[in-house]
């Protein structure tokens, strides 16, 4: 069996490698599936004259919102997801849900078979606590984030206070590149758009390494340098907390400095988060940066973990220890400490979040009524289509019914204007008959005076000759046979022969007639 297997160990070989790309596969379907991921759009930068553009291999059809479709974004990804921080939800709750189900099944159980009523009802009542439980988690589902970063964009810098999701989002597009790039689904809404990058680089946690003797802020500078030597046009770059660990002013200034390189010639795209303020202030002197906030909500004192687009975070510090119940006295020392300047550019700050939140909410608004007005839309103009065929429907029934009417009407007039002229026709030979009746007592009666005995019997000669002639003539016709109406004065062809009636059907012309055997002579028999 060894040697068996030692020969075709290549093929055997190559049978686990397909059954293994296989298996990834269908593991990979099984996983989008499962989270409901989104097909993303993939593209390839393309570089032109030195400068950065792109370009997709396909439009993007999948569009949901108006807003998205007209502008062009190197990323895009709508109430996006970390993958482990759903998948962790989805386990807690599908074990929630599990405990219920078991917890209902025991109560039942215990029902049908009579057994202890108080732990029955305890565990009635710990099975509307797990209800309430896994009511409560459907509600706290992970909060995503819209990522929407326009061509010509560069570097995202986001700032926020902290545990405010600023790492947990540059986690986010890191991993949805990855698993883009591999097969799998991204966990946002529709559309997504994501470049193809070549590489991902990221600077994330505390690199402080005892062996090394590196601190927190040397670490941090050391693997920067790495990714700054390594990225290329088409990498993406990951940078968390830049310039943090050392003085705030020299760490700012290097902040700075770093992102600019990046900008220029170090990625496709940056991403990086900080506390530094500076650093906020690239967007005014550079195009290639755009700014970010992490939302905080200063009545909960609580972050949204939503991102704010174009604006750049502010600091809640002062006002948060102020709500906390920190002495006034201190609070108000803080805040001339930190200069009237600094508390106009807060102020600012608050009001552009607000106009920005007002903003969004007004946009979405809009974008509902235009999409009732598009559905609107193309309900009228369904009813317009289908008034038009019902239109169009209803005259050709019309005419239809008009034809056929018209064609009744003919066939009605033809029939009457028939049996009109065959009434006409049988009136005047009635008459005609009449006057004959009518005629030959006349003749009886008022014989010729000249008469002498001798012409009488003559005449009488005559007449017994001309019946008996007319008693020839008046043979029974046969079908075909060419006889004479008198009636008519006209000949005519028999049709039918009807012999128990002493009748025979003709036809002059287009008229058909019934006559007696009588009222016909035969002029031309058909040869039989």
């Amino acid at each position: 069996m060894t040697d068996k297997i030692l020969l075709e160990l290549d093929n055997i070989r190559i049978l686990l490698q397909a059954t293994v790309e296989l298996d990834k596969v269908a593991a990979r379907a099984k996983y989008s599936i499962a989270y409901d991921g989104t097909y993303p759009d993939l593209y390839l930068p393309n570089f032109v004259n030195g400068t950065v553009s792109t370009a997709t291999g396909g439009s993007i059809s999948t569009i949901s919102s108006a807003h998205l479709s007209k502008k062009a974004w190197k990323l895009c990804m709508p109430n996006a997801y970390h993958p482990l921080l759903l998948q962790q939800h989805q386990e807690n709750l599908h074990r929630a849900k599990k405990d219920v189900a078991s917890a209902t099944a025991e109560i039942r159980r215990r029902r049908i078979y009579g057994q202890d009523n108080v732990e029955e009802d305890q565990l009635a009542s710990d099975l509307d606590l797990m209800k309430i439980r896994v009511s409560q988690m459907e509600k706290d589902r992970p909060v995503p984030v819209d990522f929407f970063i326009a061509e010509g964009t560069t570097v995202l810098v986001i700032t926020g206070p902290n545990t405010g999701g600023k790492t947990i989002s540059l986690k986010t597009v890191g991993l949805a590149s990855l698993m883009a790039k591999i097969g799998l689904y991204i966990l946002a809404s529709e559309p997504v758009k994501i470049p193809w990058f070549n590489a991902v680089y990221a600077d994330i946690g505390d690199e402080q390494s005892l062996t090394q003797s590196l601190s927190t802020f040397s670490g941090h500078l050391k693997q920067i340098g790495a990714i700054r030597a390594w990225s290329t046009s088409q990498s993406l770059v990951l940078l968390d907390e830049v310039g943090a660990g050392t003085n705030p002013l020299e760490g700012a200034a290097l902040g700075m400095s770093l992102l600019e390189s990046f900008a220029e010639a170090g990625s496709f795209l940056t991403l990086a988060t900080t506390h530094h303020g500076e650093l906020k202030t690239l967007k005014y002197s550079n195009d290639l940066f755009e700014n970010a906030c992490m939302e905080f909500d200063e009545d909960n004192l609580k972050p949204t973990f939503r991102i704010l687009w174009g604006i750049p975070g502010r600091s809640n510090a002062i006002n948060i220890a102020e709500r906390l119940g920190l002495p006034s006295d201190i609070i108000e020392s803080s805040r001339q400490l930190l200069g009237t300047a600094g508390a106009e550019i807060n102020a600012l700050i608050m009001d552009m979040e607000n106009f920005k939140q007002q903003y969004q909410h007004h946009l979405q608004e809009a974008q509902y009524y235009v999409m009732q007005s598009k559905e609107l839309h193309n309900n009228l103009e369904v009813a317009q289509k289908n008034i038009i065929d019902h239109t169009s429907a209803q005259r050709k029934r019309k005419a239809r019914v008009i034809s056929e009417y018209a064609v009744m009407a003919r066939s009605i007039i033809r029939k009457k204007f028939q049996q009109f002229r065959e009434s006409a026709i049988a009136k005047r030979v009635l008459e005609e008959e009449k006057a004959v009746q009518n005629d030959k007592p006349e003749r009886l009666k008022d014989p010729e005076p000249t008469s002498t005995p001798a012409v009488k019997k003559a005449q009488n000669t005559n007449i017994s000759m001309a019946t008996t002639t007319e008693g020839e003539d008046n043979g029974i016709p046969e079908v075909g046979d060419l006889v004479y109406v008198p009636k008519l004065k006209n000949e005519a062809t028999v049709v039918k022969i009807d012999s128990s009636k002493n009748e025979v059907q003709v036809q002059a012309g287009i008229m058909k007639l019934k006559l007696k055997f009588k009222d016909v002579k035969i002029q031309k028999r058909i040869s039989r």
